[in-house]
């Protein structure tokens, strides 16, 4: 019986073992990929507020130079394009409810309500790719039935 226990405690004493060595390969670059992450949200975050707060400064020292911004009614447009098309919708914007964010490293994907000062609902799916930490590109894919408030449909 005492060789069984003795095994037991060597056997789950090396499940241990293993598992912390896995733990300990994985939690470095699990450290960096959320810090990464925590850093694109933020920028996210800060886009969206920026409409909210209508402060131009604050949505562009979030963007990377080369910006770029993609719609259903926009291909790859630079940043003077989309200050000039898109900007103009900051004062039409009420809040955006963020519904669901998804990074991945330099990805994400954001669904949100948008409510526009008029209480007129939008609904948009993003994507953002980003870059040192500032946002590359953003393409915008319109919700079924509901545009952009300035997107003329």
């Amino acid at each position: 019986m005492k060789l069984n226990n003795l095994f037991g405690k060597v056997l789950l004493g090396c499940m241990l073992l293993v598992c912390k060595a896995g733990f300990a390969q994985t939690s470095a670059s699990g450290q960096a990929t959320a810090l990464q992450n925590g850093s694109n949200e933020k920028a996210i975050k800060a886009y969206y507020t920026a409409y909210e707060k209508k402060d131009w400064n604050l949505l562009e020292q979030n963007l990377a130079d080369g910006f770029t911004f993609t719609s259903p009614v926009d291909d790859h447009i630079n940043l003077k394009a989309y200050k000039e098309r898109c900007w103009p919708n900051a004062n039409t914007t009420k809040r955006f409810d963020l519904e669901k964010l998804v990074i991945n490293g330099d990805d994400a994907f954001v669904t949100y309500n948008g409510w526009t000062t008029d209480g007129k609902l939008f609904r948009n799916t993003e994507y953002f790719k980003f870059k040192n930490g500032k946002i590359i590109s953003n393409e915008c894919f319109f919700g079924s039935g509901v545009n952009f408030p300035n997107s003329g449909k």
